[in-house]
């Protein structure tokens, strides 16, 4: 249309801007092209047409047309916009954000996030009303009118006959016909390949297994105290050096369940055409439902060169292996070149496969090639021309997935996973199941488990999440970042090309290596999730837990001495990032200088655990230990008995210092709040950021239900932290709210380690809290999904460290109370979380070990052997 000028106005986005900023440019952009202000903004910020059975068909139609050509702007957010011919707002498909209006009869029109901000006489006022989800409020300057909703959209949705332009062009995968396509001929044994992309027997009965019986994430125990990738002797898969961004606090989580009608995971595939044009080219694509696809799938993905629209180009992810991380480094170069001849050859979807993996050929790690094409061809100006389509044996759990996406891909077929249950069901491991079924059970399960980690962030669409980057990496050095993962935020160093194709290398030489006997693969046992002899390390392991009960039960001072001895070598053997840590400048000052230790164990408290995860007697153990000692335990969600607020006859107390507001719901009442010393507020929790709490229907039991003021035997989700709380002024009013509600108490609020969180922690501070607590994300006790455990959040190190600068930095640290916790079990942890600012210090898996856990990691099951973590007498 412009020709070679269109460069002139490059960049059309300036990079840096704030996001209000950059969708401004974008409405100037598409208003250049003719269309009217309110169709842009129903582009940009469309309401949730997907599953809405009461959208009429021009609108639906309007909006899947455009969704193949433009992603949804989606975040908690009343956008209010004007061209001085209309002016109105549009809220966004949540409605999260209040947006409330007021006409008055002398024809003004007040618009604010209340009611009430301009003094109005109530008898000039015409009318209230709110925006709703998805809706636009607009008043048309030059008619002197409110223009209705409804008016407007059905107008714009009429404009064009966007229906027959679908009909004639997006196709659906599930409509394609499926002609039984041929083996794959000449690979390796299933356990050859098994072993070359490191599947371990965890990975195939605790994630592959529940999911494809059950369409399900499984869920498992809290507490994670394996090493993090970097430090594992372990060779990893690179997705495990990357961990998951979430809301807390300047936006919020969403609640994937409770609101399943706002969100989607399907997307298109194809070449996207000039933004400038309205023509039915840009619903040229092939849809999918979703993007977690079978073997089956992609074989009529492949095959549909039927079509003259598509063109589908397979490119090998393979190196030489015996050329090391050179030959790895020219593999990615030449996948680039191929992926941007076949862009100019007029190809729109090209398939990475790491297929035919051979004893001179090892993969290249899938996220790796997905992220360098998806950065590579962006530089290139031709990543708009084709999707990406990833086929490989790697991805195995919803993290994976996530990254993949995260990182540029359009769909995934993991098709190793899909052998191991067609091997599960010859074994009758799965029984109730077809294979076809199986596959869909699981690819389900992962489509879920995606859902949940973009609603941990705020986004409610696969199209918006597809991409977006919204993680952040934890030991890849910034030189392999900037090449391969650029704009990730990076913030230690770590490895580089050179180990990451080692530990490929590992894997392969295994595999490969001379006997071609299949018999001698057995694979590795993992021990990721609870502790195995020969699997991954444990802080918690039978030695050290022994040796911690022992010290206490018998009051040995020299066998807690061996426990702390070995859980602090072990940090040094590179376990934890403090483990890295050496004190210097040994300058000692008298004891009699020092807090005595009566006085220190006032900055103690053990972690929120809730009556209901753990048995009556163990929490009340616990709050009886902490208010003899003078420090504090803390309630957990799940409300507190009304007994227990009073002195028994011994004069021992059971009253937990600390109690624990979630969203309000849970057992909150004014007299459990009255009650306490410190009210915590949960935004995030270190065990799973961003999502809420899980209590399992089974240990629901009348007492409990009857303390959380919940249904016996209902399995209980509490919602993402705060829904109602999503932004800074919302969680002010809270902490205003619980002030009043109990003077003398202080106010606390939880926040979890990640990137950024020194700036959440200063809000924080101005809201007013009395105290701030950064969690590491490897806490826990109780019941989780098994990616939350791992993948999202970071070491407490990184958080307590940020927090204390940004609030120095803003003159805010005098004005609050700095705590820590996270997997704390020695006097060590302590000292290095004090140097780092913290004064406070959170235990809750090792005061559990001293009451007699001994970590079976069976807490969501009920079937806890030493009575702490089950309801069943």
């Amino acid at each position: 249309m412009f020709g070679e000028e269109i460069k002139n106005i490059l960049p059309i986005v300036l990079p840096g801007k704030s996001d209000s900023a950059t969708m401004d440019m974008v409405v100037e952009l598409l208003l250049m092209t003719g269309r009217s202000l309110p169709e842009v903004m129903m582009i940009l910020v469309p309401e949730a047409w997907e599953k809405n059975t009461e959208m009429s068909e021009a609108k639906k139609a309007f909006y899947e047309y455009h969704s193949c050509m433009m992603e949804p702007w989606d975040d908690s957010a009343s956008i209010p916009f004007t061209d001085g011919n209309y002016i109105g707002a549009l809220l966004d498909r949540n409605g999260l954000r209040p947006s409330r209006y007021s006409v008055t009869k002398d024809d003004y029109v007040v618009m604010s996030s209340e009611t009430g901000v301009v003094e109005i006489a109530p008898e000039n006022v015409e009318f209230h009303g709110r925006l709703e989800p998805g809706k636009m409020f607009l008043v048309n300057m030059e008619e002197g009118r409110i223009v209705n909703d409804e008016e407007i959209k059905e107008e714009i949705a009429k404009k064009h006959p966007y229906k027959k332009w679908l009909d004639n062009n997006l196709v659906h995968l599930k409509d394609i016909p499926y002609n039984d396509c041929p083996l794959f001929l000449g690979e390796a044994s299933l356990e050859k390949r098994k072993s070359v992309f490191g599947y371990t027997l965890e990975d195939i009965n605790t994630i592959i297994l529940p999911m494809g019986k059950t369409g399900k994430e499984p869920i498992g125990s809290m507490g994670s105290d394996t090493p993090i990738a970097v430090l594992s002797e372990r060779p990893q898969l690179i997705y495990n050096y990357f961990q998951q961004l979430f809301a807390q606090v300047t936006n919020p989580p969403l609640d994937g369940i409770r609101e399943e009608l706002i969100t989607d995971i399907s997307l298109t595939l194809g070449s996207d055409h000039n933004i400038f044009e309205f023509s039915e080219l840009h619903c040229r694509k092939l849809k999918i439902q979703n993007p977690v696809i079978s073997k089956e799938d992609l074989d009529k993905i492949k095959n549909y060169d039927a079509s003259p629209d598509y063109k589908v180009v397979s490119i090998p992810m393979l190196y030489p292996v015996e050329k090391g991380h050179n030959g790895l480094e020219d593999a990615l170069q030449s996948i680039l070149m191929e992926a941007s001849q076949a862009a100019d050859e007029g190809a729109n979807i090209i398939i990475l496969s790491d297929r035919n993996v051979s004893k001179e050929n090892a993969p290249i790690p899938a996220l790796l090639a997905c992220s360098f094409i998806n950065s590579g061809l962006q530089k290139l100006g031709k990543r708009s021309k084709l999707s990406i389509i990833i086929e490989s044996a790697e991805p195995r759990e919803v993290h994976h997935f996530a990254l993949l996406f995260g990182f540029g891909a359009s769909a995934i077929n993991p098709y190793l996973v899909n052998e191991i249950i067609g091997e599960q069901i010859e074994e009758q491991d799965i029984q109730d199941f077809t294979f076809e079924e199986a596959v869909k059970n699981y690819n389900k399960a992962i489509g879920k488990g995606i859902l949940k980690v973009m609603n941990k962030i705020g986004i409610s669409t696969l199209n918006s999440y597809r991409g977006s980057q919204l993680f952040e990496c934890i030991g890849i050095n910034t030189k392999v970042v900037e090449k391969y993962f650029p704009n990730t935020p990076t913030r230690i160093q770590g490895i580089g090309l050179y180990q990451i194709e080692k530990e490929v290398a590992k894997r392969h030489h295994r595999a490969f290596s001379t006997q071609e006997v299949d018999a001698n693969l057995d694979l590795e046992i993992g021990g990721e999730y609870r502790w195995r002899r020969n699997g991954e390390k444990h802080m918690f392991n039978p030695l050290t837990i022994a040796k911690l009960q022992k010290s206490v039960r018998n009051n040995e001072p020299e066998t807690y001495k061996e426990f702390s001895q070995m859980v602090n070598e072990q940090a040094k053997n590179l376990m934890t990032i403090r483990g890295l840590f050496e004190f210097s400048n040994y300058d000692p000052i008298p004891l009699d200088e020092v807090e005595p230790w009566t006085e220190i164990v006032k900055r103690f408290k053990t972690g929120a655990m809730s009556y209901g995860s753990i048995s009556k007697e163990a929490h009340e153990n616990l709050a009886i230990a902490m208010n003899r000692i003078g420090g504090k335990s803390n309630s957990g969600e799940g409300g507190e008995d009304e007994e227990r607020f009073y002195k028994n006859a011994t004069g021992d107390w059971r009253n937990s210092a600390i109690k624990q507001v979630a969203s309000g719901r849970f057992g909150v009442t004014s007299n459990y709040l009255t009650n306490a010393k410190e009210i915590q507020i949960k935004m995030a929790q270190g065990a799973k950021p961003g999502e809420g709490g899980q209590l399992p229907g089974p240990k629901v039991n009348p007492a409990i239900a009857k303390t959380g003021n919940s249904t016996p035997y209902v399995g209980l989700i509490s919602p993402p932290p705060h829904h109602d709380i999503y932004s800074i002024e919302d969680l002010s009013q809270l902490i205003y709210d619980l002030k009043s509600a109990n003077r003398k108490a202080r106010i606390n609020v939880k926040l979890v380690s990640e990137v950024g969180v020194g700036t959440v922690a200063a809000g924080v501070a101005k809201a007013k809290a009395d105290v701030i607590l950064v969690s590491g994300f490897d806490g826990g006790t109780g019941a989780s999904p098994l990616t939350s455990l791992k993948h999202a959040g970071l070491p407490w190190e990184l958080g307590i460290a940020e927090a204390q600068q940004t609030l120095v930095l803003n003159d805010l640290r005098n004005r609050i109370v700095l705590e820590c916790d996270g997997q704390l079990k020695t006097g060590r942890d302590v000292a290095v979380a004090c140097l780092l600012g913290a004064e406070e210090f959170g235990f809750a898996t090792a005061p559990l070990v001293a009451s007699g856990c001994i970590m079976m990691r069976v807490c969501h099951l009920n079937t806890c052997p030493v009575g702490i973590a089950t309801q069943n007498p």
